[in-house]
């Protein structure tokens, strides 16, 4: 079993100098697969994060009893916590909890669990010991594993390389549902990112490798989820328009950026 070390000084963590992590599933119109999703993830955290957890569920718009569970599950566990925004949004619901939080670490997983949490681990230890402070799952990698459509598959290269080709970055999957985020990034990036939506994870990964944060690519086992209710031809657009929004962002900045002090990060332990 791995094992997580961590300095007392780190801010968020607790008295005993263990860190935490805030695990996010932002929802809308959920309610059939809510309580089963929550399960799962409630029993790997307990099995394999030998580090203080929460299960974050934020609630964005659901008009189908999400809601209801959310709570019900808030008031029955105390390792989780339930928040609810009137307004929609993935990225808006995002923003809210990991701001809110003050954990070392802010994570997210969408609620269909088509990334197989076991690469959750990797994530974590990217941004407490090897000194990320961004770590993303990757479908695109040498070594990821896909399940999907070739529709789906053939949109997710196409726009891959035309967020390298318009915005110059080296990440390799812009749009994966899967990230863990240090606190500083939360606190000096998350503020930066304008978009509300599906294109809040291109752009967090796009300021933070343009500002010289410390971004990693991990490969993940993704299985697509065939009850996925994303708009796609309307998502696509907005994140096209979302593209060209930053592209020019970045032209108006200065070209000589502020690069971030190095992150102290624990050496005395290993996965």
């Amino acid at each position: 079993m791995s094992f997580f070390t961590h300095s007392s000084q780190t801010q968020g963590s607790t008295p005993a100098g263990r860190p935490r992590l805030d695990l996010v599933i932002p929802v809308l119109n959920e309610a059939h697969v809510l309580e089963k999703s929550v399960a799962t993830v409630r029993d790997f955290l307990k099995r394999e994060m030998p580090l203080d957890w929460r299960v974050v569920i934020v609630d964005n718009g659901s008009a189908d009893g999400t809601d209801l569970i959310g709570r019900r599950l808030a008031e029955r566990y105390a390792d989780i916590v339930f928040l609810h925004l009137d307004q929609r949004g993935r990225g808006r619901a995002l923003r809210h909890a990991w701001t809110s939080s003050d954990a070392d670490v802010v994570s997210y997983t969408d609620v269909d669990l088509s990334t197989e949490l076991a690469a959750l681990p990797k994530l974590v230890k990217a941004i407490l010991e090897d000194g990320y402070d961004v770590a993303t799952g990757s479908r695109l990698m040498a070594g990821s594993e896909t399940t999907r459509s070739l529709k789906r598959d053939f949109i997710s290269r196409c726009y891959n390389l035309f967020v390298k080709a318009v915005l110059w970055t080296s990440f390799s999957d812009a749009q994966c549902g899967f990230k863990a985020v240090s606190r500083r990034a939360v606190r000096e990036i998350v503020p930066a990112v304008k978009d509300q939506s599906w294109f809040f994870d291109t752009e967090l990964l796009t300021l933070a490798e343009k500002h010289g944060y410390r971004v990693k690519d991990i490969p993940v086992r993704w299985i697509e989820d065939d009850d996925s209710r994303v708009k796609i031809v309307k998502t696509a657009w907005e994140d096209i328009k979302g593209v060209f929004r930053v592209r020019w962002t970045l032209w108006q900045e200065p070209l000589a950026r502020k690069q971030p002090e190095a992150r102290t990060v624990s050496k005395r332990a290993s996965f």
